[in-house]
Order: C-alpha cells, then sequence, then structure tokens
C-alpha cells in the first residue's frame, strides 16, 4: 500500500509529530543546508527534477517527511516500500508495474524505500538495474551511514544528502507551530510554555523533531491534568515527566558506535582524561558492554602506553579481572580508575610501531635464513655443521656482547623498536643507545 495515497492521511486523534507533518517545502523546518535558496536539493524537489537521492540523518530530521513533500509535489508516479517489511518478490512488482506506466503513460515511477539499510545485499542488487535504467527514481531514507549500510554501486547511482538534527532554534519553531495551530496542533487547549520548559525541551530531545513534538504533547495532556483550567502552563516538571529517561544516540553496530568509541580512544591517546571518561560514560549508559570497553582499554594499554608506563597494561589486566567478580554496577569503579590512568599516562606507539614494521619486513623477505651463530647445536652433528658457531654468551661478558648481531643477514642493523622520550621509555631508549650498534641506512 502506498502509505501516500489519500486513504493513508494522518488521523486527527494521531500523534502529534504526525498531524504536524509539513505538507510543502514551505513548510519543511531546518535542513536550510539542502532546501535553502539555491540549494541543489530543494530547487530539484521544486523544479521536479529530482534524480535518485539517499537521505541520510538521524532519526526526526526530516527524511519520510521530504518523501511526502516530494509525493506531493511530483506530477510522477509515487511509491513507497518498507524495507522491514518488504522482500524481493514487493521490488519486483513495484518495479514491473513502475516498466508498465512507463511504457504505456511515460510516466516515470519515484520509489520511496524507508529504512533502506534494511535490506540486505541480495535486495539491493535487485534494485540496481532499474534505477540504472531509469526504471525508478530511487528516494532511500536511512539512519545508517551508507558508507556501511548501502552497496557501493547502488550508492554510486544516487546522490547522499546528509540531514543534521535540528538545531533549537529549529525546535523552538516546530514547538510555536504546534502550540499554536488549531486544525492539526494544540491551538484549541490554550496552553503556554515556560521558558525552563521550552529549554528543557530543545536540549532533551537531542534534535529529533518527532520526539520534542510527542514529548509536547504528552507533557500538554499532563499539565491538563493537573493544573487549573485557568492557568495550564507545562512546566519543566512536566517536560522532564513527559520524557522519562532519555534515549542516547548510540547503537552496537552502526555509525554511533564507531564514531563514540572513536572519540573515547582518540580521548585517551590526547591525554584528556575529562573527554576520556565522558565518551566512556556515554557508552555506559547507552547499553554498551562493558567487557567492550575493558577490551579496547586492554589494547590501548599496550597499542598506545606501551613501555612509557609498563604499569598501564597490569591496571587494564587488573580492571578487567576486577570487573569479572565485581560486575555492574559497582564494576563501573574499575572501568573508571583504568580509563582515567590511561588518559593520564605517558603514551608511546613505539611497540606498534616494532612490530609492524618487522611484520613488513617478515612478508617482504620471506623466511630468511637463521644465522648459524644462533642456531642450536643439540646433536654432535650439528655442531660438526657449525651449529652455534661463533655465538658469544652475553652473561659471560658482563650482560652484553659488544657487535654481536641477532637479525638475519639481509636485516641486519634494523631498529624496529624506537623508545619514545615519553615516560620509562625515556630509560631505555637510554640505555639501547649504549648498547646498540649504529642503525642501517
Amino acid at each position: 500500500m502506498d502509505l501516500f495515497e489519500p486513504s493513508a492521511d494522518v488521523l486527527p486523534d494521531g500523534p502529534l509529530a504526525d498531524r504536524m507533518r509539513p505538507r510543502s517545502l514551505q513548510e519543511v523546518v531546518g535542513q536550510q543546508h539542502l532546501l535553502g535558496p539555491g540549494r541543489l536539493l530543494g530547487s530539484a524537489i521544486s523544479a521536479d527534477r529530482l534524480g535518485s537521492v539517499i537521505l541520510w540523518g538521524p532519526p526526526g530530521t526530516g527524511k519520510t517527511t521530504l518523501a511526502r513533500v516530494i509525493a506531493a509535489e511530483t506530477h510522477g508516479r509515487f511509491v513507497t516500500l518498507s524495507a522491514v517489511l518488504s522482500g524481493v518478490a514487493d521490488l519486483r512488482k513495484a518495479v514491473a508495474e513502475a516498466q508498465d506506466h512507463k511504457r504505456m503513460q511515460g510516466r516515470r515511477t519515484i520509489l520511496f524505500v524507508d529504512e533502506i539499510h534494511r535490506f540486505n545485499r541480495a535486495q539491493q542488487d535487485a534494485l540496481l538495474p532499474h534505477v540504472e535504467q531509469g526504471t525508478v527514481v530511487l528516494i532511500g531514507a536511512t539512519t545508517e551511514n551508507p558508507s556501511f549500510a548501502v552497496n557501493a554501486a547502488l550508492r554510486s547511482r544516487a546522490r547522499v544528502f546528509a540531514l543534521n538534527p535540528l538545531t533549537p532554534e529549529d525546535l523552538g519553531q516546530l514547538i510555536d507551530r504546534a502550540l499554536h495551530d488549531e486544525e492539526r496542533g494544540l491551538g484549541r487547549l490554550q496552553l503556554t510554555l515556560s521558558k525552563d520548559a521550552r529549554e528543557v525541551l530543545c536540549e532533551l530531545t537531542f534534535g529529533d523533531g518527532r520526539r520534542t513534538l510527542d514529548t509536547l504533547e504528552a507533557a500538554a495532556h499532563h499539565c491538563q491534568q493537573q493544573s487549573p483550567a485557568d492557568a495550564q502552563v507545562i512546566s519543566e516538571a512536566h517536560v522532564r515527566e513527559a520524557l522519562a529517561t532519555g534515549t542516547l544516540l548510540h547503537d552496537k553496530q552502526g555509525e554511533q558506535h564507531y564514531n563514540v568509541v572513536s572519540a573515547f580512544i582518540k580521548s585517551m591517546r590526547g591525554n584528556d582524561p575529562d573527554a576520556a571518561i565522558y565518551w566512556m560514560m556515554r557508552m555506559l549508559e547507552a547499553g554498551e558492554d562493558p567487557l567492550f570497553v575493558l577490551r579496547r582499554m586492554l589494547i590501548f594499554a599496550s597499542e598506545d602506553i606501551g613501555n612509557a608506563d609498563p604499569t598501564a597494561l597490569r591496571i587494564a589486566v587488573a580492571a578487567d579481572t576486577a570487573f569479572q567478580r565485581l560486575g555492574m554496577p559497582e564494576g563501573i569503579h574499575t572501568l573508571a580508575q583504568c580509563c582515567l590512568y590511561l588518559a593520564s599516562a605517558p603514551k608511546s606507539n613505539a611497540a606498534y610501531v616494532a612490530f609492524s614494521e618487522a611484520k613488513a619486513d617478515v612478508n617482504r623477505h620471506g623466511p630468511l635464513q637463521v644465522p648459524m651463530h644462533l642456531r642450536n647445536p643439540v646433536t654432535a652433528d650439528m655442531k660438526q655443521w657449525g651449529y652455534g658457531e661463533g655465538y658469544r654468551y652475553p652473561h659471560n661478558e658482563g650482560g652484553h656482547a659488544p657487535g654481536a648481531t641477532y637479525l638475519p643477514e639481509a636485516l641486519k642493523g634494523r631498529q624496529y623498536y624506537r623508545p619514545k622520550a615519553s615516560g620509562v621509555e625515556i630509560k631505555i631508549a637510554e640505555r639501547l643507545a649504549r648498547l646498540r650498534p649504529p642503525p642501517s641506512k
């Protein structure tokens, strides 16, 4: 069923966000970087010359709204599919009908696929030839980064437009419109919104227009039930109760997951314990598995701190062990201690660089022969063949055999481990400078 046919119009008693959904391009709030004067998307919609596009943005930023506006303003046929409910058979039917209309009536078909990231690779591939041939003009809506969620071939044939979270000013405009609109909004209730309530509503709905309006509606009903008829002001308390518990924008698979994890790691690497603990709590409060966070800190302790502070790895291991015994919520103490220590510790990626360069040489040179003096002569024949000949035992020479070499001949003089001037590695660098021969060129 086409969600935008008259039979699917919004019901008078439907959610406020649906009732207030813009019916024309002029009513759309926000996204001026896409819809403002002279902007490509707005101009293409107004001129009814829209090509295939993918609308990407967080919930409540206007993706479905834009699809409805396009449906209202296009002279073509508009068909919608939900990626949650539709399969390849539905796609084939929609494409067959589009071919018939194009051949018999010369009308183009605009196919709106809501939550296109829910289509698997086979379903997206089924769309590809028809988008390429112009059988349908695709409008895909997704909350997931198209780089992860949409096939490269399909993505290359559709322009991606990124929608931003609505600003507090945008949300304020939606609120005012809903409070004063007597036909579709709350105007007949003659409610007012306190300044504090307005600020909280705009702040804690995180740029989500749908959530802002739905929260406003819930707060309005709560206000009506609790306030005298002659003094119905939606207060901050009404709004906070309507908000209940906020939903943080973080998930375990999509782009927000990778963005927040990246911010967490980079904050520790940048020696900012305040930012690091914030991003860690963002993850945990949004439901991230604490064991995942601990695993990232275990890796970080070696990759980004290493021998600049060898204690860091011990603390990370201890935090992991302690958490396994404590669980949540008490285990948060060990995560917090570990996070703050790692963020404050001296940093060195010398160990990471060392194994990366050694690995590269292993792959480049293959299985180089072990020098004869490093081979262990476990049999008389092996000793006769020269195994171990020339090996110098460091303990017999004060702990170090000057001039002795331990790498294959082709790599003689290579120095993979180059300690940084940070923490304990300062002393390590000084010692190695006394022991090592000059590095190879």
